[in-house]
């Protein structure tokens, strides 16, 4: 965003803050930190100098406006970053900060932290945005409209069918992101050209660390110069804004003063003209879902990386992702706002259909006399007929009825069937019907894989308790081996569990498992944090330990 004035029109509030700067240097301590860790566990950091860099990694004691003035000597902010990281720690642990790694192994990994927590807001927004479509395309089963091709009236169509199209696209779009955060989101670590070389035998083991602390996944080979996750995770975000900024669209059109079908259920007004209701919502989804299409082609042409390590390219992305998030997130965000609130005026849909003489009904005409008529003299008629309304001759009814082959085929009560708007839905509901169907299957599915998980932990619980009433090693080594620890970590957390200066051990020692639990705290995900204390208290509550 240029600046603050435009933040709360083009995204979210929360939107802003998972990908601000100060949201960037604390994912990107967050990589440092976990770094020096999985090189501890390997045996390349001194564990004293791991635990003095993890308590060193807090955002709020580094200047992010500084780091960013001397970013521009180096192209990019963890140059600087790692500089004031070794001023922070003592002066025996400095060597091992950032060890083995390379700026961008740093900022991607940060880049795909910021990512995933961004994604689950999308997420969230976008599930509240398909439930609204949800509730119109129900309300709206059977209420006629115009079905429009080409700006022009085309054949009648319902309400319902046309917010199942919103849904079945906002479905589409979430799905889209959500496979790309479970299988696209990935730690980055290749060292200078990708060898691993500094980090010597233990590359592969650090690397894999790393991904486990991190949450994310671990590729096969590092993707310092191979962009496509980059470009799916844009390609992702502008497919989403489009197609929250279809439905704006819609709206935005059906809400013309001219034609007046829906309106939002809190206008804005205009600085000149008293009488403006604008569609402000519908407006900025808009204004969004061009711009999040704007920042794909930055995405795309970063994909030409120069040999081992792009020119140019890779810090192109930074920006341009950030913008495609933020501009997804506003597009979804104001359009769920405006079908939240939208007031839908079913008399006028109606009273529209007769726009142009009742043309919109030419289609069903040719349908019914094409059955007693045949099909080229009834195309032969209506096209006629359709002429001299066009010409503002009257309406299609009064032209047909004017026609002797009608006249003499057709009753008059025949003939006003015919053209019923009601009587030329087709499938019209039964689509609706399984629009919604498949909506609520999928819902269904996302919920019932809860209690799948919620039983996984809960036999592995049973488990753990039935390993107390024998030998506890067997208990902290599954604890290891589910925790991603090793088995001395363990123990060693168990040790300081009991000793006098516990708390203060735990402060300062903060073991994987301990972090975990911290995190899952702080994202009140209360499944997880039970499932780490029960794994924690089984092993240390054995009366054999005792």
């Amino acid at each position: 965003m240029p600046s603050d004035l435009f933040v709360a029109s083009l995204t979210s509030p929360a939107m802003a803050e998972a990908t601000s700067g100060r949201a960037w240097l604390a994912a990107m301590l967050e990589v440092e930190a976990a770094l020096a860790d999985a090189e501890s566990a390997a045996g390349l950091v001194p564990a004293d100098a791991a635990v003095a860099i993890r308590a060193a990694c807090q955002a709020g004691r580094f200047d992010i406006e500084q780091i960013g003035l001397e970013a521009v000597v180096s192209a990019n902010p963890v140059v600087p970053l790692v500089k004031a990281l070794k001023r922070a720690v003592p002066a025996e642990a400095a060597p091992y900060v950032h060890l083995g790694a390379t700026s961008q192994d740093i900022l991607d990994s940060a880049l795909m932290l910021i990512a995933k927590r961004a994604l689950d807001l999308l997420l969230g927004d976008l599930d509240g945005l398909a439930a609204g479509c949800a509730r119109l395309a129900e309300r709206h089963r059977d209420t006629v409209m115009p079905g429009r091709t080409l700006l022009q009236q085309a054949v009648p169509i319902t309400f319902g069918l046309k917010a199942s199209g919103w849904l079945l696209g906002m479905v589409a779009a979430a799905e889209r992101l959500a496979d790309l955060r479970e299988r696209r989101l990935a730690v980055q670590l290749g060292g200078a050209a990708g060898t691993l070389a500094s980090l010597g035998d233990a590359g592969l083991e650090v690397a894999a660390g790393l991904a486990r602390r991190l949450g994310l996944g671990e590729p096969p080979l590092h993707w310092h110069a191979e962009r496509s996750r980059i470009a799916e995770l844009g390609s992702g975000l502008a497919i989403a804004a489009g197609a929250a900024g279809k439905i704006a669209l819609d709206i935005m059109l059906l809400a013309q003063t001219e034609v007046g079908e829906v309106s939002e259920g809190e206008p804005g007004g205009s600085s000149a003209m008293p009488q403006k209701r604008n569609p402000v919502a519908a407006i900025e989804a808009d204004a969004c879902a061009r711009g999040a299409a704007a920042q794909l082609a930055v995405l795309i042409a970063s994909l030409r990386s120069e040999h081992e390590r792009a020119a140019g390219a890779w810090q192109a992305e930074w920006h341009a992702l950030v913008e495609a998030f933020r501009l997804t997130a506003g597009a979804v965000a104001r359009t769920r706002s405006a079908v939240d609130g939208l007031v839908v005026d079913a008399a006028r849909m109606r009273s529209n259909l007769g726009l142009a003489g009742g043309l919109v009904m030419a289609e069903a005409a040719l349908t019914a006399l094409a059955v007693k008529l045949g099909r080229a003299k009834a195309e032969e008629i209506v096209r006629s007929a359709a002429a001299r309304v066009g010409e503002g001759s009257g309406t299609l009814a009064e032209a047909l009825a004017e026609e002797p082959a009608v006249a003499a085929t057709f009753s008059q009560a025949e003939l006003a069937a015919a053209l019923d708007p009601t009587r030329y839905l087709g499938q019209a509901g039964a689509l609706v019907d399984r629009a919604l169907a498949a909506y609520a299957k999928g819902k269904r599915q996302a919920m019932s894989d809860e209690p799948r998980e919620a039983a996984a932990d809960q036999n592995y619980r049973e488990a753990v308790r039935a390993s107390l009433l024998v030998d506890p090693r067997p208990t902290f080594e599954n604890l290891a081996a589910n925790t991603g620890l090793t088995y001395e970590e363990v123990v060693h957390h168990a040790l300081v569990r009991y000793a006098s200066s516990g708390a203060e051990a735990l402060l300062a020692i903060e073991p994987q498992a301990l972090r975990e639990l911290i995190a899952a705290r702080k994202a009140e995900d209360w499944k997880k944090v039970a499932a780490l204390i029960d794994w924690l208290e089984a092993g240390l509550d054995s009366p054999h330990w005792r």
